[in-house]
Order: C-alpha cells, then sequence, then structure tokens
C-alpha cells in the first residue's frame, strides 16, 4: 500500500502498521515560520492532542503522552526513524538528557483533516553541554489513528517532522544513521518508563517505504504550500 500526501480517515484500516499512514509532500520553500494569527482552529479533543505533542517536544514527556502514539507508529525526522513506540518513547525520554532546555515559541495549524493535522512548528533547543540554543522551524505532520480519530483521546500512526522543502527518500547512508540512531538510544536508557513500552518492539511493521529521492518528480511527494 503506497503513502499520500492526505490520508482521509477511514480508508486505511487502523489494523495496519503505522507505515502505510506516511504522508508525503514537498514544498515550495524551506521557509515554515509559523503564524499563529492564521492558525486554524480545533476541536477540544484535537487541541489536546497538539498541546500532549508541543510538550513532548518541550522536553516534558510523561507515559501518557507517550500513549498519544499507536505500538506500531513511526516517527520520522532529520535525524531519526523510529518504527515502533518503545523507539518513540526512548527519544521522547532521551531529549531532557540532551537538552538543558526546550522551548516552544509558536507554531500555526495549517492542516485540518479527519485523518491529518499538520502544522508549521518554531522550537528553540538549549543544548547541555554547548551553551548555544538552536531555533528550528520545520513543519510536523501527524497521521491519526482510524480508530481513535473521533475519541476524546486522539493517537498518532505517523508522526514526520520536516525542516527543509524536500520529503524523506529513506535510502542511502543518512536514512541508515537514522535508524541505528532510534536503535542506539534504546541501548543506553535506564528509564522505568522507556521499559513499560518495550511490548511494543513486537507491534507490527513493514518494510520502509523507499523513493530514490525526495523530490516532487521522482520522489511521490507532490508541491503542497503549507
Amino acid at each position: 500500500m503506497s503513502s499520500t500526501s492526505s490520508i482521509p480517515a477511514g480508508t486505511i484500516p487502523a489494523s495496519a502498521p503505522g507505515e502505510n499512514f506516511e504522508p508525503r509532500q514537498t514544498h515550495p520553500s524551506e521557509d515554515y515560520t509559523p503564524d499563529p494569527s492564521k492558525s486554524l482552529p480545533l476541536s477540544p479533543a484535537r487541541q489536546r492532542l497538539i498541546d500532549d505533542i508541543i510538550a513532548l517536544y518541550s522536553c516534558q514527556p510523561t507515559v501518557e503522552r507517550v500513549k498519544r502514539y499507536t505500538p506500531d507508529c513511526v516517527y520520522d525526522d532529520q535525524f531519526v526513524y523510529a518504527n515502533d513506540r518503545y523507539k518513540m518513547a526512548g527519544q521522547w525520554f532521551a531529549l531532557p538528557k540532551l537538552f538543558k532546555d526546550s522551548k516552544n515559541e509558536r507554531y500555526q495549524i495549517v492542516v485540518d483533516e479527519p485523518g491529518l493535522i499538520q502544522f508549521r512548528n518554531e522550537q528553540s533547543w538549549t543544548f547541555k553541554i554547548i551553551p548555544k540554543t538552536a531555533t528550528i522551524n520545520a513543519l510536523v505532520s501527524l497521521s491519526l489513528d482510524p480508530e481513535t480519530v473521533d475519541s476524546d483521546f486522539i493517537r498518532v500512526k505517523y508522526h514526520k517532522d520536516q525542516a527543509n522543502d524536500k520529503d524523506y527518500s529513506h535510502e542511502g547512508l543518512g536514512f541508515s544513521f537514522k535508524k541505528w540512531q532510534a536503535d542506539q538510544v534504546m541501548k543506553h536508557m535506564d528509564s522505568e518508563e522507556v521499559k513499560l513500552f518495550e511490548a511494543d518492539r513486537g507491534a507490527g511493521k513493514e518494510h520502509v517505504r523507499q523513493y530514490g529521492e525526495g523530490t516532487a518528480e521522482g520522489g511521490q511527494a507532490p508541491v503542497k504550500d503549507l
């Protein structure tokens, strides 16, 4: 089953592993600066989901917030490809060990569809070892779990974070590092919270979708001005 740029709720069964829910898109530019004044309003349940995701980005992980993801979820960004909730938990609980602080500066909801929420996000990261703060603007895409999309506690099947105009090819040395990083973090985590998700290592998985490149033409990633 191939990925699409937009995933209407109900078109993919909830039992399908997270890989099936990947949203793909390129952007006309690398500028994802949010404008909160233009943010789309969300229902209370969806706003609570976004609040929890922003808290995770802000180095405030909790077990309940990690439960926002299905066991077979995928997290995909510039540095990490984690394809189950156990690996995902490791990433979120590792952030406070790596960063002194992470502050959400602002965000803008740009897509609110039945199966997909996308927002521009501006996050400032302060490193622990190096006294430096880096501010990153990115497009965050959350493909929602069909089983919980209409509930009070919505869960995420695929979480993608893009900081440039291209999408991810899922090939080459860069992608191998992303997978290696996700696997290595777990070996060095001594966290009771993360251990609660250890059973999710056996969650359903499928082969990683490979696209050759991250462009609109060759990478099955249509241009979307978000």
